[in-house]
């Protein structure tokens, strides 16, 4: 299997030196123990989940490490690196749109970051392909995050500096220690085509490759892992109509879970359906590539981009269609959207749409973390 190799791949030439980096950026004052720390001296440890389930990934805290001080730089710079089909994680806040290259998230999982003034967690978790973004104030304090070389259900377990609290990834969830029960708002976050990010938003912003570490930024360490037949550290039977590595489009969160297979969206590129009540519409482009497919991430497969949003503006329900490879139309004003939910023109020229939180993500976590989740069959 691709995955029993991939980690270590990624992190053995430097996971001691970067950890030993990253732990000299923490607070001076004397860390807390860490939960595993805690059990094998016999303490209580505050869980909600057993902690035989959460399992060393190879890695030791940090080792994978997260960018605490990004580096932005322009369109024009970057164009010099990634190529139209290299997927980026865009986050807009304000106005305030940025990209986050897989071909660093990769390497780093994590981005402590300020977008339009607010403190942001960027994440990627490349075995499970989740990219999620969340805001990291909670309850009036700035929590500054970590890769702890734990995962859980295959998924990245984040801890926060102040306290090692363990939190999944893809709930933003604490489920061990001082903050156990402590949830991050979840903000919407799309994996998308450079070239798609710079038509729509000229003058965003880009993660730079200056992040103070030393990678092959572009290769691809996981190699192979989408077509693995089953995922890295990951023994639960996952069930449903779905193998365990197809590619999801996940939505609804606990309240209403919801997965749309990629085969139907690559096959409709339109869905829309209700979601926790609101009427939304889930749309695919093709042309990005996928970044755990080839050894070189520019050069994988094209897996497309997902948007989901909220389908009504200004009190009119709005019914889309595709119009051409990366555009799609509303039939009540005749607007052509782009999957980043922005009209280019007709009437709603400027509109953007209200963003639902997804991820384009595998089966296998989807039903792992939401085994309600029903799996759409095409538009109602």
């Amino acid at each position: 299997m691709a995955g029993g190799v991939l980690l270590a791949a990624c992190t053995a030439d430097t996971a001691v030196d970067d950890a030993d980096e990253a732990m000299a950026a923490e607070p001076q004052n004397e860390p807390p123990p860490w939960p595993w720390e805690l059990e094998a001296a016999g303490q209580q440890v505050l869980a909600s989940v057993p902690l035989s389930e959460i399992r060393s990934g190879g890695p030791p805290p940090d080792g994978i490490p997260p960018i605490d001080a990004p580096v932005f730089e322009s369109i024009a710079a970057a164009d010099d690196w990634l190529e139209p089909q290299s997927p980026v994680l865009v986050v807009d806040l304000g106005g305030d749109a940025r990209a986050y290259p897989l071909a660093i998230l990769t390497f780093h999982e994590i981005v402590n970051d300020v977008i339009d003034g607010r403190p942001v967690l960027v994440t990627y978790c490349p075995l499970c392909n989740s990219g999620l973004a969340f805001e990291r104030t909670l309850d009036g304090e700035v929590l500054s995050f970590g890769t702890s070389g734990r995962l859980w259900k295959s998924n990245l377990v984040m801890y926060d500096r102040g306290t090692r609290s363990l939190w999944s990834q893809f709930t933003g969830e604490a489920i061990v220690g001082q903050r156990l029960g402590d949830r991050l708002e979840r903000l919407p976050l799309q994996i998308v085509a450079w070239g798609q990010f710079t038509a729509d938003w000229p003058d965003g912003q880009v993660l730079s490759r200056e992040t103070g570490h030393n990678r092959d930024y572009g290769r691809n360490p996981y190699l192979g892992y989408d077509t693995s037949d089953s995922p890295f550290l990951f023994d639960e039977d996952t069930g449903g109509p779905l193998p365990q590595m197809e590619r999801v489009v996940a939505a609804g969160g606990d309240e209403d879970a919801v997965a749309y297979p990629l085969p139907l969206l690559q096959d409709e590129r339109v869905v829309h359906d209700d979601i926790a009540g609101d009427p939304a519409v889930v749309w695919w482009t093709p042309g990005t590539a996928s970044a755990l497919d080839r050894a070189s991430i520019d050069a994988g497969a094209d897996v497309g981009a997902t948007g989901v949003f909220r389908r009504t503006v200004d009190g009119q329900e709005l019914t889309f269609s595709p119009d051409g490879d990366d555009r799609f139309t509303d039939a009540g004003t005749a607007s052509s959207w782009t999957v980043l939910g922005i009209a280019v023109d007709g009437p709603l020229a400027g509109t953007q749409l209200e963003r639902i939180p997804h991820d384009h993500t595998f089966w296998f976590v989807q039903f792992a973390f939401r085994p309600d989740t029903r799996v759409a069959e095409g538009s109602r």
